[in-house]
């Protein structure tokens, strides 16, 4: 009897440790203590019109997750701002509507689903536009900037009424469990405001509000810069900015910043390092791993492998997935 009790403890004291779940993973990762032989890896795209929002945006969000073994869910941001055809001048901001909660219950459903389902398997993110991005949803982007230029004052009460809107839906998010958000940010672009007092005194406020409460809030906060609309001379005008990560192109207008330099300007790791027009979208599976392990190497020790927005909805999730499965096998 002390025979087989003395050999099942010795089997236990041998066993193979418990494989690493995700969301463990991550908060190790967040802490500072990588795998060497393991990279981090998320890629994003918006799925179908009959995947938006509610159950199905949940299960389609939960499909995408595993399917392609990405390191945490992202949650597409899907209720947005319809155009305003009100918006004739900068003194018309002032009668946005502004929106409650039941405006984003179905978006909140899809938070409160996959929280219940995947949270202890995961971490999850919420996608989150700017007051100054949902701006540009309610009027185009050349009215919003010819306002902004004429009467800036003016538009700014539209932007205290869209980031009161915000804040109500980032605090339901809070509520339902989430654990951190990709809080996106645009207008210090070379071509719009970067380096003006227009972003500094108007947009870059109105960004600060929500994030500063994320920040205080949640444990894993991605900072977006995003170029969607144009590219950016430099990122003076974020570097402060909010988030334990920075997800940016590195490419601006005349250099290429390298993965290490993005880290240390914003003093916080990268998440990054694949064009999403590049190699991603349109290499061989031999061209994206050896980019792969070309990033991999020059990029710091805490680094997460990822687009530098969101890729085309079009692309073959079984692409992302040996993309993934290449970060995961690669250490420095």
């Amino acid at each position: 009897m002390k025979r087989r009790a003395f050999l099942a403890a010795a089997t236990s004291a041998f066993a193979a440790p418990a494989p690493i779940g995700k969301r463990e993973r991550m908060m190790q990762w967040l802490a500072g203590k990588t795998d060497p032989n393991y990279t981090p890896a998320a890629f994003f795209l918006h799925f179908g019109p009959e995947f938006k929002n509610g159950a199905a945006a949940a299960r389609r969000h939960l499909e995408f997750f595993r399917q392609t073994d990405m390191d945490f869910v992202k949650i597409q941001f899907e209720q947005t701002y319809e155009h305003q055809t009100f918006l004739k001048t900068p003194a018309d901001w002032s009668k946005l509507t502004l929106r409650k909660i039941d405006f984003y219950e179905p978006l909140v459903q899809t938070v409160r689903e996959l929280v219940k389902s995947s949270k202890k398997d995961s971490l999850i993110l919420m996608t989150l536009y700017s007051p100054f991005m949902c701006a540009g949803h309610c009027a185009t982007s050349p009215v919003l900037k010819r306002h902004m230029e004429e009467n800036p004052d003016a538009v700014k009460r539209g932007l205290e009424i869209l980031t009161e809107s915000q804040m109500i839906f980032v605090r339901a998010c809070i509520r339902e469990g989430i654990d951190g958000f990709y809080m996106s940010t645009q207008g210090s672009e070379a071509s719009r405001y970067g380096g003006s007092k227009i972003f500094s005194d108007y947009i870059k406020p109105s960004d600060l509000v929500a994030m500063n409460e994320i920040q205080r809030s949640c444990p894993f906060n991605i900072l977006h810069v995003c170029d969607y609309v144009a590219p950016y001379a430099n990122y003076d005008a974020v570097l402060d900015y909010p988030g334990h990560v920075v997800n940016c192109n590195p490419v601006l207008t005349g250099k290429t910043l390298a993965p290490q330099t993005i880290t240390t300007l914003f003093k916080r790791p990268f998440m990054g390092g694949l064009d999403r027009h590049g190699l991603l979208e349109k290499g061989t599976p031999a061209e994206i791993a050896a980019e792969i392990k070309r990033v991999v190497k020059s990029a710091p020790r805490q680094f997460i492998l990822g687009a530098d927005c969101t890729v085309d909805g079009k692309t073959d999730w079984n692409r992302l997935r040996q993309t993934i499965a290449v970060a995961h096998s690669v250490g420095r």
